[in-house]
């Protein structure tokens, strides 16, 4: 699980890949409609998507000369999980900051 959660991470670490995936959220694209608010080459638009699939992020297939895209959405899941565990720990703490900054004496403001 962590090996995947680096490559993951390592794929959302690239704000075109980023941009990629929000694309195929609302559906499937072809390399050219991904590559297209980038102003990029067919070519540097697989690199990114090659990168999302190894990753698990993305789905790949042809329909004739065109290759689709499809997002995969577990690996986002997974990466999500381990998040939550740091969300859970910082809410604690600083519940706890909370209480303690809530008990603590006042002092006459003048």
């Amino acid at each position: 699980m962590v090996e995947r959660l680096d490559t993951t991470f390592d794929a959302l670490s690239d704000p075109t890949r980023r941009g990629m995936l929000a694309s195929l959220a609302v559906g499937e694209k072809s390399i050219g409609e991904l590559a297209q608010p980038y102003a990029m080459t067919l070519a540097g638009a697989s690199k990114h998507v090659q990168v999302l699939e190894r990753a698990g992020l993305v789905t790949r297939r042809r329909d004739g000369r065109t290759h689709r895209c499809a997002l995969n959405p577990a690996p986002l899941a997974e990466a999500n999980q381990w998040l939550q565990q740091w969300a859970t720990f910082w809410n604690t703490r600083l519940d706890g900051l909370e209480a303690l900054l809530r008990d603590a004496p006042q002092g006459d403001a003048q």
